[in-house]
């Protein structure tokens, strides 16, 4: 077995730093919105229950917000100290992207947060409503300008070649660059999906121990009906995507079918182990055309092969088996959201304790979906970090392998703690629930 070198190295401590740090912005994202939701529901009815949820969930997002922002941060100190030629090479459009992020989503984020988490019984209750509008817009808006960057990554446009240096000419090319929309909306629907999953995850946990209790059974109705409905959304959203890519990027298409000839009526590899040395799949079961009839829409539809792509291929075997845990999750979630929408259809039909474990043990479904969708698209891009422009190898700074050693394994000590941490506390005020009796001040009984 081949020896890790440095570049190997650096790569899966960034891989490290960045699989942790969306684990947060998936939930915050579509859970900022979700708030809105309880928030107007309390408003409306003036009921005891949504305003226990908002309060209850509005720590759990300020949780992972911070948590996120904290991530954030290391992972940009990785471009200076692991991948300076990044910034050397295409700074020029990814420094803008990312201060623009800060500027137009960041604080307006941090700034309405207090106002959530301090504000209720201080300021009138349309103020209060409003400052959880605009988190959750704020969620949004940097969602896109992230996602804006990183499909440029994918399929950069808009941008001219200066002595070496990419500098953007058509700031509208950029963002919205050929993959963008399909990106951006796919990770829409994984946060809605994720958040949703945890809403319901963590209330089904509470009525596992306290059937009576109203809030959560408010809110696992509405993490469920959210994950029923986005569930259909993005899958149709995927295979988009994927149409998409195979435009833009068919060398990841190809990996992630682990198809190694160009040809035509190519089959659905549903479960295989790729073997790169021999270029063959092994134990293979398979669905025959199934690949060109869901790509090209026809069963003798051509589909390209590794062969085409050599030696630029990124690594089969990771990003096979990442699609199809991905797509397995997919399919598994809208199953059971469906399932628990159709038992939960009416208010007064009891919840089988059954039910309960089942989305308990889903609580956290939305991640593994998420880190295994991340895995496709960003291996599947290598050996490219910036597609046709910048290989992931010139991008490397000259840090020795036991430096780069040192510092990623302290990432994997703290990043474990934190994430244990993170979970013990969702975990403990989900169990705990809340006190719908708690007293709240005229000012912030609505809007």
């Amino acid at each position: 077995m081949d020896t890790l070198n440095t570049i190997d190295i650096a790569r899966m401590q960034f891989g490290l730093n960045i699989a942790f740090h969306i684990l947060f912005p998936s939930i915050s994202i579509a859970l900022g919105w979700i708030l809105v939701w309880f928030r107007v529901q309390y408003a409306r009815t003036g009921a005891p229950a949504w305003l226990s949820s908002y309060k209850l969930w509005t720590k759990v997002f300020a949780l992972s917000f911070a948590v996120g922002v904290v991530s954030g941060i290391v992972m940009s100190f990785q471009f200076g100290t692991n991948w300076p030629g990044y910034m050397n090479t295409v700074g020029n459009v990814a420094g803008p992207l990312l201060a623009y992020e800060v500027l137009t989503a960041f604080f307006l984020e941090a700034t309405f947060l207090g106002v959530m988490l301090f504000g209720m019984n201080r300021v009138p209750g349309w103020v209060h409503l409003l400052a959880t509008v605009l988190v959750a817009v704020g969620t949004t808006i940097s969602a896109f300008w992230i996602l804006a960057l990183n499909s440029w990554m994918h399929t950069p446009a808009g941008h001219t070649v200066l002595d070496g240096v990419i500098i953007a000419q058509n700031w509208w090319d950029v963002i919205f660059n050929p993959s963008f929309p399909y990106r951006f909306t796919h990770m829409l629907l994984a946060s809605g999906l994720t958040a949703a999953f945890l809403v319901a995850g963590l209330s089904a946990w509470r009525l596992l121990k306290a059937p009576g209790d109203t809030a959560a059974a408010n809110t696992l109705r509405t993490g469920v009906l959210i994950a029923a409905t986005l569930a259909p959304l993005q899958i149709l959203a995927g295979d988009m995507h994927g149409l998409n890519t195979l435009k833009n990027q068919p060398a990841k298409i190809a990996a992630m079918e682990a198809l190694w000839e160009t040809q035509k009526g190519a089959p659905l590899v549903l479960f295989g182990i790729p073997n790169e040395r021999k270029r063959i799949n092994e134990f293979v079961i398979e669905i025959p055309r199934a690949a060109s009839i869901i790509l090209r829409h026809e069963s003798d539809g051509e589909l390209k092969g590794l062969n085409e792509f050599y030696p630029d291929i990124p690594p089969v075997p990771v990003v096979f088996t990442a699609f199809r845990v991905m797509v397995g999750m997919g399919f598994s979630m809208l199953l059971i959201s469906w399932a628990g929408a159709w038992r939960l259809r009416r208010r007064d039909n009891p919840r089988p304790r059954w039910l309960l474990w089942t989305f308990a043990g889903f609580t956290f479904a939305g991640w593994i979906a998420t880190l295994a969708g991340w895995i496709v698209t960003e291996t599947g891009r290598q050996p490219w970090l910036v597609t046709g422009i910048l290989r992931t190898a010139d991008a490397a700074g000259k840090v020795s392998e036991a430096q780069i050693g040192a510092s990623f394994t302290g990432y994997i000590i703290t990043y474990c703690i934190m994430l244990l941490a993170y979970i013990v506390v969702l975990t403990h005020l989900a169990a705990e629930g809340t006190d719908p009796k708690e007293p709240v001040a005229a000012s912030g009984d609505a809007p």
